[in-house]
């Protein structure tokens, strides 16, 4: 189903649950069970629930009808590392020095804090207070130092790859190339990679079986569709009819990633868990790529990866609860990453304080219907070149090289038309606000290569495919 432009007057009909939430497990003291499963570059449009015309996603677009569609789900960074380093605290990672992406760090730079600073608490520490069972599977990228490592951020099982990244089908430990080194895990010794999709979705798998009588929260950390480009034959040859190679490839790689959805759904019904565990499943920003002849489609949004323009940030975002959640819902106001973790603790029986310093909310009686209004009024975003202020349905850019954009997000959806002129009294407003956070943020951890400027930069008056391809 192809999401369309929310018009003016629209009207967003919240359905209502018999019991609150806090009656309900007041009564029930049987807790959630908690699972994200996260895509890597995932184009907005390249799934079914979001419209593609080209790829299909079976399992993802039967867990979207089984709970609710956030039309307005947001990342907290165009990129992995940050965005991630935002979904796992629920705190905008602009506001602990988490800029950028942990690619190699320039010289000047302390590998000692080339992570997740270990101040911050995690969803997984929060939720092992609360007698959870946690297993991160996949990819981190938080920081590959001892000191960052998963298994010391609250994960009980652990089992990765360094860098953030891996080949699909192979590892060489002798070779120096980050993408080839050996599987990590806590837990047994990593057997030999067969696809690395379904390796992790295999994982993913076994961790719900061995904890199927505890509560539990899965962090499923796709590498999917993440460069490389590699897919089994036979799931590019389903995509033959596409002409382009890239996209080909691309295509059979969320194909794949699909299958593996429908595997981890699959294992919560076979244990009796899926009606009491809340999934979510999103990816960790937009796809990547400029021009109408990307390998990934973001449509009907202009941007892509790197970049602040709804393409890089908007992102496929959907969670199910048939315990609570009905099936087949719509929710129209923005949600974002941050919002996973109070979300999470609070449905787990744990408090958020504002010692915490969360940027989230507690969406749950917002999707319920329980209360009203819009818990993300305004959000802020930071990365390399640019900045972002969303007040509303009114989004300001700010950018070293021009004044100031300003779009209304709902009535313009692909970002076409600044209308900052018509609206001065609006811009200074947000840009003040947008200017009063920027200062009073901490210095970056680390900076990615002064390379990435130009390109990012570049990329706002790029080219992009805004609808499907025919």
């Amino acid at each position: 189903m192809i999401l369309k432009p929310l018009v003016k007057g629209a009207v967003f009909s919240l359905f209502s649950v018999t019991l609150g939430l806090t009656s309900a497990f007041a009564s029930d003291t049987q807790k959630p069970n908690f699972v994200i499963i996260l895509a890597d570059d995932l184009g907005y449009g390249d799934v079914g629930f979001t419209g593609s015309t080209e790829i299909k996603t079976p399992h993802i677009d039967a867990l979207a009808k089984s709970g609710v569609i956030f039309e307005q789900g947001y990342v907290s960074a165009p990129v992995c590392g940050p965005s991630r380093a935002g979904l796992i605290t629920g705190r905008n990672q602009v506001n602990f020095g988490f800029d950028n992406n942990n690619v190699t760090p320039g010289p000047q730079y302390n590998r000692e804090y080339f992570g997740l600073p270990i101040s911050e608490k995690t969803i997984a520490d929060r939720l092992a207070e609360q007698g959870y069972v946690n297993g991160l599977v996949g990819k981190w990228h938080l920081g590959d130092e001892a000191h960052f490592q998963a298994q010391k951020r609250g994960f009980d099982d652990v089992w990765t790859y360094p860098f953030g990244g891996h080949d699909y089908f192979r590892v060489d430990p002798n070779s120096k190339e980050k993408y080839l080194q050996p599987l990590i895990s806590n837990y047994k010794k990593p057997e030999p990679i067969t696809y690395i999709t379904d390796d992790t979705g295999n994982e993913s798998t076994d961790f719900i079986r061995r904890n199927k009588d505890k509560p539990f929260f899965l962090y499923a950390s796709f590498n999917a569709p993440h460069a490389p480009l590699q897919a089994p034959q036979k799931d590019i040859d389903l995509y033959k009819h596409i002409k382009r190679e890239d996209r080909r490839i691309y295509a059979a790689m969320i194909h794949r990633l699909d299958i593996n959805v429908g595997k981890i759904i699959a294992q919560l019904k076979a244990n009796n868990l899926y009606e009491n565990t809340v999934v979510v499943f999103l990816s960790d920003n937009g796809g990547p790529g400029t021009g109408k002849k990307s390998r990934t489609v973001n449509a009907p949004f202009r941007g892509s990866k790197g970049i602040l323009l709804e393409g890089g940030i908007h992102v496929p975002f959907i969670m199910s609860w048939p315990k609570v959640i009905k099936a087949n819902t719509r929710y129209e106001k923005p949600v974002t990453t941050l919002d996973l973790t109070p979300t999470f603790v609070d449905l787990a029986g744990g408090k958020i304080t504002k010692k915490d310093k969360i940027d989230g909310h507690n969406i749950m009686p917002y999707i319920t219907g329980e209360k009203a209004g819009d818990p993300n009024q305004e959000m802020k975003w930071r990365f390399t070149v640019s900045a972002t202020i969303r007040d509303g349905d009114w989004k300001l850019i700010r950018l070293p090289d021009r004044l100031p954009l300003l779009y209304n997000v709902k009535q313009d959806l692909a970002e076409l038309n600044d209308v900052a002129a018509e609206h001065p009294k609006r811009v200074i407003k947000m840009l003040k606000k947008l200017g009063q956070w920027d200062v009073s943020t901490p210095q970056h951890l680390y900076m990615e290569g002064a390379k990435y400027k130009k390109i990012q930069l570049k990329s706002y008056d790029a080219q992009y495919r805004i609808t499907q391809p025919k």
